[in-house]
């Protein structure tokens, strides 16, 4: 991973590595993210099987992915009673767009930033 946005513009950069870095997740999130979407929908024990994790790590991953909203879970019901918890990818297409608005967001943040620079630097209000 780049430590910089000017690092990051002369690197060639994966996709990945691009929504890793917007929002702020880790290799493993991005690997269970793939893994439900070729997958479909399953609970944290099948993803922490298909990750060679531990249940708790896969648990730990689809978190940070329900956070970041490239997750849900869905619950289901038991007929003999109970429940259980199911969790499902989004659609790639709509990744796409969270990015670009978080872009954008940030650009308009960064721009304003960058309008008071040159005050901040000076020193004056």
């Amino acid at each position: 991973m780049t430590a910089t946005i000017r690092e990051m513009l002369r690197a060639n950069c994966e996709c990945e590595d691009v929504a890793k870095c917007i929002l702020g997740l880790k290799a493993l999130d991005m690997d269970a993210y793939k893994c439900l979407l070729a997958n479909g929908p399953m609970t944290a024990e099948n993803l922490g099987e298909h990750l060679n994790r531990e249940r708790s790590t896969a648990y730990r991953s689809l978190q940070n992915l329900i956070s970041s909203g490239l997750v849900y879970r869905e619950t289901k019901t038991i007929d003999i009673g109970g429940y259980y918890y199911e969790y499902v990818a989004i659609d790639p297409l709509r990744v796409k767009e969270m990015l670009k608005e978080n872009i954008e967001l940030w650009y308009t943040k960064v721009t304003g930033l960058i309008e008071n620079i040159d005050k901040e630097l000076l020193g004056s209000n």
